[in-house]
């Protein structure tokens, strides 16, 4: 089964990456976290005093501070050009901008390529807003994950708790649904379901559910030898 990809998409907060990292890790595949890449963009645009209004000057970021990863036995971790920001991208600066710099065409066509690259030999779990419509038309499994606004607000909430991030709920909600708006709308690679796609929604659902729902599917298609 390592010959095949596995795409992952749905909004903020709907538990893409958490769910992605086990199921690559429980089928022995790599995980990529898309997402993990436009943020480390928003962060040297941050840095560096670039404006998110600067498609240029942000693909020169992208070639000027090379973002790669690094799997430990602590999970993932993500560096641009050595340096390791793998905290520095969830601060809520990065997280309220990153909508805004992942919609320039440039951006995004750089980074995909980049993607692209790292699924060919197969093998891939990846997570993000366009992987199975644009990134990974053709992966063999396609999952789009939703889930309530509040639920997901909910879910950002506990987590920046967890980090020590200081945060309202409310505001988070409007974050969120925010930032669903603008990647639904953007030009390039909005965030859609793929027609292939199947849909799970995740409100009130546990992650270990979610997991088991998204191996049933995978155990599915292969029963009717969509893939060897």
């Amino acid at each position: 089964m390592h010959e095949i990809n596995i795409a992952i998409d749905g909004p903020a907060s709907s538990g893409k990456s958490t769910v992605a990292k086990i199921i690559a890790r429980d089928f022995g595949f790599i995980y990529t976290d898309t997402g993990a890449m436009y943020r480390s963009v928003t962060y040297l645009a941050l840095k560096y005093q670039v404006s998110f209004t600067d498609e240029m000057a942000l693909v020169e970021l992208i070639k000027n501070y090379p973002i790669t990863f690094k799997q430990t036995e602590y999970g993932q971790l993500v560096f641009a050009n050595g340096q390791d920001i793998t905290k520095a991208i969830r601060e809520p600066a990065v997280t309220n901008n990153v909508s805004e710099v992942s919609a320039f065409p440039s951006v995004r066509a750089h980074l995909v390529k980049a993607q692209q690259e790292i699924a060919k030999p197969g093998g891939v779990v990846m997570d993000g807003r366009d992987i199975g419509t644009t990134v990974l038309p053709e992966a063999e499994v396609k999952i789009f994950l939703v889930a309530s606004a509040r639920e997901r607000a909910k879910r950002r909430y506990k987590e920046n708790q967890s980090k020590g991030i200081e945060s309202d709920f409310e505001t988070l909600k409007k974050e969120i649904e925010q930032r669903d708006y603008t990647d639904s709308h953007r030009n390039a690679s909005p965030l859609r379901q793929a027609e292939d796609a199947i849909l799970v929604d995740t409100t009130g659902m546990s992650i270990d559910e979610v997991v088991t729902a998204i191996k049933s599917v995978v155990k599915e298609k292969k029963c009717k030898g969509e893939f060897g």
